[in-house]
């Protein structure tokens, strides 16, 4: 019985903390920096004479 309660809690905890998640990532509150971390990938790299490789 004790595990079944047991279960029956974490399930529930779990629940609980998904839809936390899903609520905080649908937000609109977090629309600007979701946005902002989208278009890191195309930004232009400025590439400092130690980065650029070498043609040795």
């Amino acid at each position: 019985m004790t595990f079944t309660l047991f279960q029956s809690i974490w399930s529930i905890v779990v629940l609980i903390t998904f839809l936390g998640i899903v609520v905080w990532a649908f937000s609109s509150k977090r629309k600007s920096a979701f946005d902002e971390a989208a278009r890191l990938p195309f930004e232009d790299d400025q590439l400092t004479d130690n980065d650029k490789p070498s043609a040795e």
